[in-house]
């Protein structure tokens, strides 16, 4: 690579640890924000790319203070590299160096590549190009980021786009995990139920031995980092004082300042028992605790879980029953619900029979809602603001699309969706990063296992835009809905289809923007609105395609692949056409209430919005969830 040394991007990873982040190069000094969509990741792509000339740039790093604990690390310390260490050590284009168990990224692009001529969209004769210069914009890999600061001499910059702040990112920074007690005895399935319903591989629960297992332990997935799980074992005599101990854990948590740092759920579970087996299902233990923790759980949201709802149904088949279900629920009503009732001296105590098995599942979305709905009750937010616990708690379930969809909405509603057509809000910015703050929003509130931050990168923006694109382009032909993605593909003597095997096409390059109106600022753009309601309405969409396909991939990142299918699905269906069409004819004017806003609810939850999912995958084959592959691998466009 040529000098002087273009800097387009930086990066630090494993630093957990890490409090802040500031990069200086050229005198100047810029702040590298924390990534939410990877935990210990610092990231910044930077809007214009800066010269690493003679003087070597510096990383200073700001570490978090640790309690009871012998710091490896300074507390802080600063990085010096300068361009000899970047060419010593570049690869392509991208230096990478650990430094203190910190892995730093560089990224860089050639010179010549990234100065290129970009339209304004407004048309001038030859004589008014000859007296005015031409706008100008200096971008690396054109993508959402990087074009922010579009401007001609002469006239003022707009905003910087890090003013735009994420609603969801502030509502995550002051509770950036929902916490949930898990209170039973080993045996009982917690670990089947945390591993579905939070969409884990293997929960860390019940594996410490008797005596070992402590409350206060914090169990945290990197597979889903917005949930803290506490777990406890029963009340059984064998289990000692645990009764004191779990009483003791509720009070104090009850007393935290912070709201991240209390207990924003629990659920106590017991295994439904067989009476013909001998079973139980209150030790001496958990009655007492029934009867006289009360105070202690106070208004915490506590729902009592009868586990393993499907070894019952298997044992009234048996009994043979004329009507198992029927049966079933008298029975948990007589030796379970009552009993619960009797010793809490609460009709309405909050209750859900479950079966955590895949082939059995029972029960789970109830214990969701149920939680959400006790959640968003007692951790209530002033007037229409989102509660950052109501947040945290969609955002750590894996199970309900809908619950994400609806916490979109009020994320939205609470700032940037409201009056799209004129809203203070965007004045001044360029589309990209108007977009690009809606776009974080929406992807934050979905929570994947992104740990490569694949739905947060310019690539998967850059398409979305392109996709929005669509509502000014000529009517297209597509393959029917019923067969989305076709499958004339196949080998006539092997079952795999080829669509398995070789990368997904998609119908734009990921490395690029294709519509010019994504550098207008946002007052200059005709018909702006439908813009806004296009890119919600078509990413919540593509998201929910997306949530399906992963649903079985528990544990398994996100890769590009499995978003490009999800794209292409909704891409191809009469669902992304029907949706344009509604959106083109929809003229926006604004009335006694924002009509807009209410257009773009209406599309997201339809009621048939399951439907239209399921029929944009029909004929989808089995997806090796762990397989990757480029953003513009198999593109066949020109």
């Amino acid at each position: 690579m040529s000098l002087p040394l273009q800097l387009s991007y930086i990066g630090l990873e494993d630093a957990k640890d890490v409090k802040s982040v500031e990069l200086a190069i050229n005198s100047k000094a810029y702040t590298i924000p924390r990534s939410q969509l990877r935990n210990g990741t610092f990231r910044k792509d930077l809007d214009v790319p800066l010269t690493l000339a003679a003087a070597p740039l510096s990383i200073s790093v700001r570490r978090k203070k640790l309690r009871l604990h012998f710091r490896r690390h300074p507390a802080s310390e600063t990085f010096t590299i300068s361009s000899a260490d970047v060419l010593s050590r570049l690869e392509g284009q991208v230096f990478r160096q650990k430094r203190s168990e910190i892995l730093i990224t560089l990224g860089f692009v050639s010179k010549a590549t990234i100065t290129h001529t970009v339209p304004n969209g407004v048309s001038s004769s030859s004589a008014d190009t000859e007296s005015q210069p031409a706008e100008e914009l200096t971008v690396v890999q054109t993508g959402f980021q990087d074009i922010s600061r579009v401007h001609s001499p002469g006239t003022s910059v707009p905003p910087n786009s890090e003013d735009l702040q994420s609603t969801t990112q502030e509502l995550i920074d002051i509770c950036p995990r929902f916490r949930v007690l898990v209170v039973g005895k080993s045996g009982v399935g917690k670990s089947t139920l945390i591993n579905r319903v939070f969409g884990l591989e293997v929960a860390q629960v019940s594996k410490d031995r008797p005596g070992e297992a402590t409350i206060e332990k914090e169990l945290i997935s990197e597979q889903n980092s917005r949930f803290i799980l506490h777990d406890s074992r029963g009340f059984e005599p064998a289990e000692g004082s645990n009764y004191d101990v779990v009483k003791s854990f509720i009070e104090q948590r009850k007393k935290m300042q912070d709201v991240k740092d209390q207990l924003h759920a629990v659920w106590l579970c017991f295994q439904v028992p067989i009476l013909k087996y001998g079973e139980r299902l209150l030790e001496d233990g958990v009655e007492a605790f029934l009867k006289e923790g009360k105070e202690a759980l106070g208004n915490t949201p506590t729902i009592v879980v009868f586990t393993k709802y499907d070894r019952l149904l298997s044992f009234v088949r048996k009994q043979k029953a004329a009507d198992p279900e029927a049966e079933a629920k008298r029975y948990l009503q007589a030796y379970c619900i009552e009993p619960i009732q009797d010793f809490t001296g609460a009709a309405d105590i909050a209750h859900v029979a479950v079966s955590s098995k895949r082939k059995t599942e029972r029960g789970l979305e109830e214990l969701i809602n149920l939680t959400q709905g006790k959640v968003s009750k007692i951790f209530s937010a002033p007037g229409d603001t989102v509660s950052p616990v109501h947040l945290a708690a969609a955002g750590a379930q894996r199970m309900l699309p809908t619950l994400k969809i609806e916490l979109s909405i009020e994320v939205g509603k609470q700032r940037y969706w409201r009056a799209l057509a004129s809203s203070a809000n965007f004045q001044n910015y360029k589309m990209l990063n108007c977009l690009g703050v809606i776009h974080t929003d929406i992807v934050l509130v979905w929570n994947f296992y992104d740990l490569d931050n694949h739905l947060d990168s310019k690539e998967f923006r850059n398409l979305m835009t392109s996709m929005v694109g669509e509502l000014d382009a000529p009517a297209r032909t597509t393959t029917d809905s019923s067969d989305p993605l076709p499958r004339s593909d196949t080998f006539t003597m092997n079952p795999i289809p080829l669509l398995t095997l070789a990368p997904v096409a998609l119908p734009f390059l990921a490395c690029i923007i294709l519509v010019t109106w994504a550098y207008e600022t946002y007052q200059r753009l005709q018909k702006v609105h439908q813009k806004f309601m296009a890119y919600i309405v078509d990413l919540t969409h593509v998201l929910e395609i997306l949530f399906l396909l992963t649903a079985d991939a528990r544990g398994k990142k996100l890769t590009r692949r499995v978003i490009k299918l999800a794209f292409k699905a909704y891409y191809e269906s009469s669902w992304m056409r029907n949706v344009h069409e509604d959106i083109g004819q929809f003229d926006g004017r604004l009335g006694v209430q924002d009509l807009i806003l209410e257009r773009i609810t209406s599309l997201i939850s339809s009621d048939d919005a399951e439907a239209n999912v399921r029929a944009a995958l029909q004929g989808l084959p089995p997806l090796d969830s762990e397989k990757d592959e480029g953003w513009d691998d198999g593109q066949q466009v020109s």
